[in-house]
């Protein structure tokens, strides 16, 4: 941490400020995001039954879905960086569930077999690519990026 040794003033302290203020916007849409997931997760996995982990497709599907929307719509996301660390990094990146879907697709080969989770993973890769690329389209046509 060599930079509390350093004067406040100057460009060292104005590139401090930027990577602190990037912290808290990542910080902020990342509790948010994280309790959006648990919450979407949860409710549609109450709905379902819970045997297949339909929580987690859809709050990665609809989280592909948004960030390829934002894509579409921002064509250089430095333009925008508070939000785009908020929203993007932040919200979107804790609510899409990497993890919580590698768990859950080793709790579905154990307990259902290698089929179902293969088709979970080609459900939520494919369905992945798919919806960030038709999000990215409809961000453009919606008057985005060009």
């Amino acid at each position: 941490m060599q930079w509390l040794d350093r004067p406040t003033a100057g460009t060292d302290n104005a590139a401090m400020i930027v990577w602190w203020e990037g912290l808290v916007l990542v910080g902020a849409g990342g509790a948010l995001g994280g309790l959006a997931r648990f919450w979407l997760s949860q409710w549609i996995d109450n709905r379902t039954g819970g045997r297949f982990p339909w929580g987690t497709l859809v709050v990665n599907a609809s989280g592909a879905l948004l960030i390829g929307v934002v894509l579409g719509l921002v064509a250089d996301p430095s333009g925008v960086r508070w939000l785009w660390l908020l929203l993007v990094v932040g919200v979107l990146g804790s609510f899409t569930t990497v993890s919580s879907f590698s768990l859950q697709t080793v709790g579905v080969a154990e307990r259902d077999g290698w089929r179902p989770a293969i088709a979970y993973v080609l459900l939520t890769l494919g369905g992945g690519l798919t919806l960030v690329f038709v999000g990215h389209v409809l961000g453009r046509a919606a008057g985005g990026a060009g």
